[in-house]
């Protein structure tokens, strides 16, 4: 069992290295804890202060993933504390560019869930 630690050591290490490229993550996106009657902008850029290009509702969906920067590492996410892991995101907070009914754009990752896009 001495062996255990070291190759979770090796494994963390691997796939922390790919953590930090952009990884392709799901096809599609819905929205999450968007309040009824507001909507989730589509930013130019990966930062709130980004021109806003357009809007998502709600209850949007089928939102075509186009790739995501910043979050949490893996490294990071299975070593920090709680914490530390909300103080790393204020700091590096999670970007994705996404499509959604022809408008291309930014929206910050945390308002997006996977979806199935039926």
């Amino acid at each position: 069992m001495k062996a255990y630690p070291f190759m979770m050591i090796i494994l963390l290490a691997l796939l922390s290295g790919q953590a930090l490229g952009e990884a392709d993550g799901p096809d599609f996106y819905k929205v999450r804890d968007v309040s009824a009657g507001d909507t989730l902008n589509i930013r130019a850029g990966p930062r709130p202060d980004a021109a806003r290009l357009g809007e998502i509702p709600p209850d949007g969906n089928c939102i075509r993933n186009l790739g995501c920067q910043g979050g949490l590492t893996l490294l990071e996410f299975t070593t920090l504390t709680k914490e530390q892991q909300a103080r790393r995101i204020r700091e590096n907070p999670r970007w994705c560019r996404i499509e959604y009914r022809g408008i291309p754009g930014w929206v910050a990752g945390r308002y997006l869930a996977e979806d199935s896009c039926q």
